[in-house]
């Protein structure tokens, strides 16, 4: 019975020959249970595009100081600010384009093309020999990464759709896990010479470039997710329809066209296909807000390590890269307990306005808080510290996750794509903003604590 019901299912929708979203529909169609090599694959590739996009900030400090561009030593944190906010600029002026390259020729090169970025110029940035090197490596890093939005885009249409939620929440906690493991093993891996004598030589490459072998960790990690790119099917339908053949019978007999431009389906829903979506306020409110949060939250990822690793007579803490590394590694650890474990239940009982909410009010107090954990020190200042890490973290990643499922329900699913080639842009743009004016704050702020 279930066989003839799947061949009957089959017959009503055509599928063309040749073309890979077909064969990926025809696919599914057949597929029981959740597919987890490609569900681990996707999780993969995004881990690897994530890990190079914070790793630089625990040795940052120490990078711009080696590169003797700073005159002055408080003038460190204004140089690395133009560091972090690189990254950001190369994304937001090419997130837009590697969408519509994605919608054209397909999801599956532009994710190789990302994660073949990360490889070649992630470790060119570990070799730079001068403070523009490293400004233009970083660029080009994220000028030629734009898989972020396809990815999205490539797992809601490779799983059925009763796995795509997972799929998805798979996407944004291996993308929250990698900004915060990637800071712990640039704290952990930086200047490896002076950490690990014994291991690393100070005449070996690792020992003339000390922020090298973080960087090569990640591309090697990087390559592994290129490698799993050539398992992954292409989703994108080519074939002469302008619309998937899997969908064009289920179209034609549920949608009756009217006059006024809607679309009425059998159970008397409207909706207008050519709504602009930069006059739907819930998606723009939304974006707005990200945006916003997304420019805190990069500053914050940037000022953290060098306010830690800046000198007590700077207001600093006089952190190591490894102590950073440790700090952030229990955060990253908290993180992914709190996502897998606790976060589904508080978004069910609140839902994700509520914790948006609340979470922006707590970090208030919680970032005021900061200046007076920095006159605790010993066995306090550490327990403190990593608590205060942790919590803001944690209240980072409902924000932006309760922002995102806003995103996705305020638009209809064909309107998905373009809303989310939208809010890259703009939060690409933001962030950039952020690490810029967060190295151009960090120095002022500190030259004030030290004259007070």
């Amino acid at each position: 019975m279930a066989n003839d019901e799947l061949q009957e299912k089959l017959l009503k929708k055509p599928y063309y020959e040749n073309c890979p979203g077909c064969m990926v529909d025809e696919m599914k169609e057949r597929q029981r249970g959740l597919p987890i090599t490609k569900l681990l694959a996707i999780w993969t590739v995004v881990l690897s595009a994530a890990l190079p996009i914070s790793s630089l900030f625990p040795f940052l400090y120490f990078m711009i100081r080696d590169l003797h561009i700073a005159k002055r030593e408080e003038d460190i944190n204004f140089y690395a600010g133009y560091v972090g906010a690189s990254y950001m600029l190369g994304r937001t002026l090419t997130s837009m384009f590697w969408g519509v390259v994605a919608d054209r020729y397909g999801r599956k090169p532009v994710i190789f093309i990302g994660i073949i970025t990360v490889v070649v110029f992630n470790t060119i940035f570990g070799l730079s020999v001068n403070y523009w090197m490293a400004i233009c490596t970083r660029f080009l890093l994220g000028a030629l990464n734009g898989l972020l939005g396809p990815v999205k885009a490539y797992a809601s249409e490779i799983f059925r759709h009763e796995y795509q939620a997972v799929a998805l929440s798979s996407i944004s906690t291996s993308w929250a896990i990698g900004l915060i493991i990637g800071p712990a093993l640039g704290g952990f891996l930086a200047q490896p010479a002076e950490k690990y004598p014994a291991i690393f030589s100070p005449n070996s490459i690792f020992g003339r470039f000390p922020y090298f072998l973080p960087c090569l960790f990640i591309s090697l990690f990087a390559l592994i997710g290129a490698v799993c790119c050539f398992w992954l099917p292409e989703t994108l339908h080519m074939h002469p329809s302008n619309c998937s053949p899997t969908e064009s019978y289920d179209a034609l007999e549920t949608a009756l066209p009217k006059d006024n431009g809607k679309t009425e389906t059998k159970d008397g829903r409207e909706t207008d296909s050519g709504i602009s979506l930069l006059k739907n306020w819930p998606l723009m409110s939304s974006i707005i807000v990200y945006c916003i949060f997304s420019l805190h939250d990069m500053a914050y990822s940037e000022i953290f390590p060098l306010w830690t690793e800046s000198p007590r007579k700077f207001g600093g803490l006089s952190y190591s890269t490894q102590s950073v590394g440790e700090i952030l590694t229990i955060t990253g650890c908290g993180l992914l307990v709190f996502q897998l474990f606790l976060y589904p239940f508080v978004e069910k009982m609140l839902g994700p306005i509520k914790i948006a909410r609340i979470s922006g009010v707590l970090s208030i107090p919680l970032l005021t808080s900061y200046p007076y954990i920095a006159m605790l020190s010993g066995v306090a200042l550490s327990v403190v510290l990593n608590c205060a890490s942790l919590l803001k973290n944690v209240l980072s990643t409902s924000i932006i996750t309760g922002l995102f499922i806003l995103q996705n329900n305020a638009v209809e699913q064909h309107q998905r794509g373009a809303a989310n080639g939208i809010a890259m842009t703009a939060m690409s743009l933001f962030k950039a903003v952020g690490p810029a004016a967060g190295g151009a704050v960090c120095p002022v702020s500190l030259l004030y604590l030290e004259c007070n």
